[in-house]
């Protein structure tokens, strides 16, 4: 699954309106116009020139979650007032799919459980210990990369519960 799928699914799931996309890139610092949210949000495909499709790099869908985040719980703020900077977790492409699982949560005010939940109508069974292997930060001893099977089946079990 490549950044651009991450985005169409995570858009389909959410229901997701265009110019939503765009206030959420510029959120996450990133200036897209419509029409250029439209070629990101085509499927990579062989018959597609460059014209037609923007390819999405590991940055552009870091600053998409990290605008999300700010889009569905307000910018964060340090104590003396100051905006907080996101932090960039992806560090290569292995650790994509551990990060939008993350950073979804996060954004979504998701608990363990209702992840573990989100998976289970999706037809995925996990336990706590598999998905806290998944949030761990990368180099920890428990960390484990989230598989596109189970990024895959969480933005599908986001969609049956998001869009009923």
């Amino acid at each position: 699954m490549d950044n651009n799928d991450i985005l169409i699914r995570l858009r389909y799931a959410l229901d997701l309106k265009d110019i939503e996309m765009v206030e959420i890139f510029e959120l996450g610092g990133e200036d897209f116009t419509k029409e250029e949210v439209k070629k990101i949000l085509t499927r990579t495909d062989d018959d597609l020139d460059e014209d037609e499709h923007i390819r999405c790099t590991n940055s552009m869908l870091e600053s998409f979650l990290n605008g999300f985040i700010t889009f569905k719980r307000g910018p964060q703020k340090t104590k003396d007032g100051q905006p907080v900077k996101p932090d960039r977790s992806i560090k290569n492409y292995s650790s994509v799919n551990n990060v939008m699982l993350k950073k979804v949560k996060i954004a979504l005010k998701l608990t363990n459980e209702d992840v573990i939940d989100i998976l289970d109508e999706a037809g995925v069974t996990m336990t706590k210990g598999e998905l806290g292997s998944f949030l761990r930060k990368e180099g920890h001893k428990n960390y484990k990369v989230c598989m596109d099977k189970y990024a895959r089946n969480f933005l599908k079990g986001l969609a049956i519960r998001y869009r009923g």
